[in-house]
């Protein structure tokens, strides 16, 4: 078969090239066959990535057990978890469009013609996603799964049980030796954080859009079932290869809104949004933010998952995994099973060979679901016209009034929160976090965690031009656009201004007479950018809206 690789190592002009390669150890052989790129997201920086050297090696394996040459290269990855609350965390967005950069740039330098992705912590896979969306060339992209939970005093923990220790133990009601006894037992092992947060809900996407195999990403990392998964994932890319079966025939329109309905019946995290809309761009889809309203609202929710839930990731797995979800999914009539996936088959046809775990309570019948609509709203009003978005799993609160606590940067709000600054019925608002103004959108977990193990949950409620994690829980709403770095309104609040969030209608506005709010905007001033030299800066001269995925081209 014709191959893209073989302008690169065919023919005697490429003399030059195949002597480098035969340095390496590669044959006339290897370089007549598929030439498969191993994209890993290897980092000794988190237990989210640790393990994939190891998976890398078997997923060669599959490669060459199918007839194709593989050729491992490196990208990167930050931790949400370990930078979150620090400037640090403002690298973690940014990366997501670097990991894409860099898998397309490698890609087209070495005329790869099929790349496998190995991935795991959150920005590693819709990264990964928007660069095999971007070179359109046969593209797997494979999710290496979760931790096991921790466990401690009879319950499952994960990291959001640690970011919710921090706010108990600044309210007095857990000791230094509770929180260390809840640290060291939260995260045993490898594998990306182990709720419904943003890795594993970026991993259901991953299966129900189709660049995933079925029943390949909720094998948890540390399961030795995974290196039987990485070895059938190096045959399928090579396969796919075969076929020509490329990124954008499997992520068409229809397979964006599968995907859109598999956030909501998991009550996945809010990040979704966002690289949905990244990945969309990337596909030449016109997704649009109030897209995801309308696909919520006639999807229920199916998962009884944390952060709002009782259930980790390893019990998703346990129930019969993702193809479980999308099995429930086709059933109810929720999403358009005829779209194609990696292996060439439907997404119907992909879940009817679900096994699901007989008297398995993690997801529910579509007979009981646990809420008629989504988990995910999209809110807009003069607070944020362009929109925002807030998680509702566990909320049951449909508005919320009060008073607005303003707030520059997330460090001040933490600070207000952990020294009992913050009242009940307070707006607590944190801006210039934007995608412009941080720079980065960091989220705000640290923020989120400590108003939650405070007890102020049922009584406060958060807004941000920021991002949330996927392990945030409560009436919390991010991605307020167009941000304050812009001038977006909510550069003209103050403190006291009266805020209303109305889920019901979605609405989030200002309770102030617009030509209040437009004489504030007149008299601002863009405050001087954070970073003038460096990647930070280059980004902001290049993102754009939240409401837009925060795409950088």
């Amino acid at each position: 078969m014709p191959l893209k690789s073989n302008a690169i190592t065919q023919g005697p002009t490429r003399a030059p090239a195949r002597a480098m390669l035969k340095a390496i150890g590669f044959t006339d052989d290897d370089l007549r066959k598929p030439n498969i790129g191993i994209a890993n997201t290897w980092i000794e920086t988190m237990p989210c990535n640790i393990r994939l050297r190891e998976l890398a090696e078997k997923v060669k394996e599959g490669v060459r057990a199918a007839g194709g040459t593989p050729m491992e290269f490196n990208t990167i990855a930050i931790s949400d978890g370990v930078t979150m609350g620090t400037e640090g965390m403002k690298a973690s967005l940014v990366s997501r469009d670097l990991i894409a950069d860099s898998i397309e740039l490698v890609s087209r330098g070495h005329y790869f013609d099929g790349i496998i992705c190995l991935t795991a912590c959150d920005k590693t896979n819709p990264g990964a996603a928007m660069a095999a969306l971007r070179l359109n060339i046969p593209t797997l992209v494979l999710y290496c799964g979760s931790i096991l939970p921790g466990h401690y005093k009879g319950r499952d923990l994960t990291v959001q049980d640690v970011f919710e220790a921090v706010g108990a133990h600044s309210a007095g009601k857990i000791d230094d030796n509770e929180l260390l006894a809840i640290e060291n037992a939260a995260c045993p092992g490898a594998g990306a954080c182990g709720g419904q947060f943003t890795a594993n809900t970026m991993a259901t996407i991953l299966e129900v859009i189709g660049l995933c195999p079925f029943g390949m990403a909720s094998v948890p990392q540390p399961d030795d079932r995974k290196l039987d998964v990485c070895v059938e994932a190096g045959k399928i890319i090579v396969d796919a290869v075969r076929r020509d079966l490329k990124p954008r025939d499997i992520c068409t329109r229809d397979a964006f809104e599968n995907a859109i309905a598999s956030v909501a019946a998991s009550g996945g995290s809010t990040n979704a949004v966002l690289h949905l809309l990244a990945m969309a761009h990337e596909a030449g889809i016109d997704l649009k933010i109030e897209d995801f309203q309308a696909i919520a609202n006639r999807t229920p929710l199916l998962c009884d998952l944390k952060p709002a839930g009782k259930y980790t990731a390893v019990d998703v797995d346990r129930a019969g995994g993702i193809p479980v979800i999308a099995q429930r999914l086709v059933d109810g009539g929720f999403v358009h099973k005829d779209a194609i996936t990696i292996t060439g088959r439907t997404l119907a046809e992909e879940a009817a060979e679900a096994h699901e775990t007989p008297g398995q309570d993690v997801i529910k019948p579509l007979s009981a679901p646990i809420k008629k609509s989504g988990g995910i709203v999209i809110l807009k009003g003069s607070l944020a016209p362009e929109g925002c978005v807030i998680k509702v799993t566990g909320i049951d609160r449909k508005i919320h009034q009060g008073p607005a606590r303003v707030f520059g940067r997330e460090e001040d709000a933490m600070d207000a929160v952990i020294h009992g600054r913050i009242q009940p019925g307070d707006v607590v608002v944190i801006r210039y976090e934007g995608p412009k103004g941080g720079p980065g959108m960091r989220e705000m977990l640290g923020v989120t965690g400590a108003i939650m193990g405070a007890g102020l949950g049922d009584s406060v409620a958060m807004v941000t031009d920021g991002r949330f994690s996927g392990a945030t829980r409560g009436f919390m709403v991010g991605h307020v656009a167009p941000e304050a770095a812009v001038g977006g309104p909510i550069a003209a609040l103050q403190d006291g201004d009266p805020v209303t969030i109305d889920i019901e209608h979605q609405k989030i506005d200002i309770d102030l007479p617009a030509e209040v709010i437009a004489q504030r905007l007149q008299s601002w001033q863009a405050p001087p950018p954070a970073y003038t030299t460096g990647v930070f800066s280059k980004y902001v001269l290049t993102v754009g809206s939240a409401s837009k995925g925060a795409v950088t081209c």
